[in-house]
């Protein structure tokens, strides 16, 4: 077991959700630790590589939230759970794991996990159920029980499973899909492939595929920006934002620019900017 609880003391983030990671591979356990802490507001506290370790370190650590593997030397992952629930500890558990037989998912269900992850994953795989995790965690934590309603709320919040996404290509996942969304949303303006990559942490070409789909299913619209050589810039727009018109019939069309100034569709500078129709 490897605690690196005092290594945070003296510079401890406040209301940090504390992690603790157990896989039994050594590589592995350091690279989702590297993945938790590249998000905010988690820190990993310890790693453990066994059964016995985790029930240990949880005993000694205290963490918020346990990254389980399943096939561990000495123990079934979803034995540990139980074993915590006896001793006393009430911290949440998310599944890491290459099980995907129906019955072991349905044991961590019943055993109450928060979530299951399954290997092998992208860092912003890990990075949007984290982000979901610690919303739903917020929110349960900041709850105030006056009567039923409060009650069904609470239940409502603690159950609600992710929102419901169109079906994706092949190969693209729904949370990378959420990062990229987000992104999007939240940029001033216009984001290229390369923007987009750079804020994400995804690679150029797994931006730009994504950034495609959401243009084909009319998600995001296109503008192209021309420099003083080589091809236009794609640069990309998520509709659905305040000003936005929801009948893509009556959408404007995205106008390509050249130094940052809108050509209009019939090829000429516009002035101000502006463009034909």
């Amino acid at each position: 077991m490897t605690s690196t609880h005092g290594e945070h003391a003296g510079s401890a983030r406040a209301g940090a959700i504390d992690v603790l990671v157990v896989d039994d591979d050594f590589m592995v356990a350091r690279v989702h630790r590297a993945f938790v802490e590249r998000v905010a507001g988690f820190r990993v506290v310890g790693v453990a590589s066994t059964g016995e370790q985790a029930v240990a370190a949880v005993d000694d650590l205290r963490p918020d939230l346990v990254l389980l593997d399943l096939y561990l030397p000495d123990l079934f992952g979803l034995d540990v759970i139980p074993r915590l629930r006896s001793a006393g500890h009430d911290c949440d558990v998310m599944v890491i794991s290459a099980a995907r037989e129906a019955d072991t998912v349905r044991g961590a269900v019943r055993q109450g996990v928060v979530d299951y992850l399954l290997k092998p994953f992208e860092s912003e795989d890990l990075r949007a159920r984290l982000e979901r995790y610690a919303v739903r965690r917020g929110r349960l934590l900041g709850a105030v029980v006056r009567g039923q309603a409060d009650v069904d709320r609470v239940l409502a919040e603690a159950t609600a499973p992710a929102a419901t996404a169109p079906a994706l290509p092949k190969g693209m996942s729904v949370e990378t899909a959420e990062l990229v969304e987000r992104t999007l949303r939240e940029a001033d303006g216009t984001l290229s492939a390369t923007e987009c990559a750079a804020l994400t942490g995804v690679s150029r070409v797994s931006a730009r595929r994504y950034l495609e789909h959401f243009h084909s299913v009319g998600r995001a619209e296109v503008s192209l920006r021309y420099g003083a050589a080589g091809r236009p810039e794609r640069r990309y727009r998520l509709l659905g934002l305040p000003g936005d018109r929801p009948d893509r019939a009556t959408r404007r069309r995205p106008e390509p620019q050249i130094g940052g100034q809108a050509v209009g569709w019939t090829g000429g500078l516009q002035p101000g900017g502006g463009a034909r129709a």
